[in-house]
């Protein structure tokens, strides 16, 4: 079947063939930094922009009406990043100064996809030198560092308008928790917390509700977070797994009063195994192992009675005082169904993204500001949240079901 010819295609295999005739049909004659490609590029550039100032002005070229007072003024020429190479365009004018073009708007020479490239690099990690190099290998085009600022400087209004986005009516689920990152403040360099929220919503479907980095310790700080969560939205959270964090229990249910807190239970497992020496630890966590995995509370509290009379803990009274300090915020698990346990035993679906994250800001040394931090850590997100589209958490499904009888019309709705 002969394929359909419309207008620009006819125009772009005109031009093509006048640029192959005139060139060549070597590799230098069409991929050459001056060859038929570029040439192709650009005058298709071009023509868009004479198809732009026609639908501006309201009539074709040499066809003007003579009722209308504004009419083509020649053209001015401007260089653009493409994403190969600069390119020097013919843009046109117009007499009375106002024509807009959208494909290269005033200001700005490169194309959107351009500035992507930049950003997806910088949210990987690269730094201004590596991504002036890459650009330099790959694409044979010299960007400044002040380039690569204002493009990366940029994602900072995108940041404001997705910390403020709104947010699911109701979470199944909410992670919280915090990695540690270097950041300057004044003539000093503190290792300041960074603190992220995962929610998962009733369909099993992920994602990072916020960042925050944290400028007080305490309840204020988390009566803040908890607070901007209610103002974008959500209405209430079953269950929200956090991470041994004074104070945030009550700061989660002085605005959501029915919410469960559920103690992390492998960063208590860790935190006890820090007590010990390295011979001792598989012993010790077999020993915690039978605590948690106790069908009920009651023979959980039991286990860590027997626990506590053990020789081993008589020798790590540390470790039965954290679990106990803890345990309102334990027993919870012991409610649930074996298909909610395993969604709430750890809060690894987000240490996983802080794992990714370190890979990324290790090489840093430090921030000079919050700002810089919370960029580079939005452009990584980013580039996580996009594999987590339309992909519920495995094993989804049978959790939902307990959910739906364990948490009635507050699931379902």
């Amino acid at each position: 079947m002969s394929r359909v010819k419309t207008p620009r295609n006819e125009t772009i295999e005109k031009i093509s063939e006048e640029l192959i005739e005139k060139y060549g049909i070597t590799r230098e004659a069409i991929f050459g930094e001056e060859g038929a490609f570029t040439q192709l590029q650009k005058r298709t550039i071009e023509k868009m922009l004479q198809g732009e100032m026609t639908y501006h002005l309201g009539y074709p070229e040499r066809e003007k009406p003579e009722e209308s007072e504004n009419k083509r003024n020649g053209y001015s020429t401007k260089t653009i990043l493409s994403k190969d190479k600069e390119l020097e365009i013919a843009i046109p004018r117009d007499r009375q100064g106002d024509f807009e073009p959208l494909l290269i708007p005033k200001g700005k020479k490169r194309f959107d996809g351009f500035d992507e490239r930049i950003l997806a690099m910088y949210g990987r990690g690269m730094s201004v030198r590596e991504i002036q190099g890459f650009l330099q290998e790959q694409y044979q085009v010299e960007v400044s560092h002040d380039v690569i600022s204002t493009v990366s400087e940029s994602v900072i209004e995108e940041i404001k308008e997705w910390q403020t986005r709104p947010l699911e009516e109701v979470y199944a689920i909410i992670f919280f928790d915090a990695l540690r990152v270097k950041i300057r403040e004044g003539a000093h360099v503190k290792n300041k917390a960074v603190y992220l929220a995962l929610g998962v919503s009733c369909e099993g479907n992920r994602d990072i509700l916020g960042i925050w980095i944290e400028q007080n310790e305490g309840a204020k700080f988390w009566q803040q977070i908890i607070n901007e969560l209610k103002n974008r939205g959500v209405q209430d959270i079953l269950i929200a797994v956090i991470d041994g964090l004074k104070g945030f229990p009550e700061a989660i249910n002085n605005i959501y009063p029915q919410t469960q807190i559920q103690t992390c239970i492998v960063h208590l497992i860790r935190h006890s195994l820090s007590f010990c020496g390295w011979r001792e630890r598989k012993a010790v966590a077999q020993e915690l192992k039978t605590i948690y995995q106790s069908p009920t509370a009651e023979i959980a509290q039991q286990r860590l009675e027997e626990f506590e009379q053990s020789e081993v803990g008589k020798k790590y009274p540390m470790i039965v005082s954290s679990w106990k300090k803890n345990w309102e915020e334990i027993i919870p698990f012991f409610y649930y169904p074996a298909e909610i346990r395993r969604m709430i035993y750890t809060t690894n679906a987000i240490e996983s993204v802080n794992m990714q994250l370190r890979k990324i800001i290790k090489n840093r040394g430090h921030f000079p500001n919050d700002q810089a931090a919370t960029k580079l850590i939005y452009l990584a997100l980013r580039n996580v949240i996009k594999k987590w589209k339309n992909a519920p958490l495995m094993l989804w499904s049978p959790a939902s079901r307990q959910f739906a009888i364990f948490f009635g019309e507050r699931f379902k709705k």
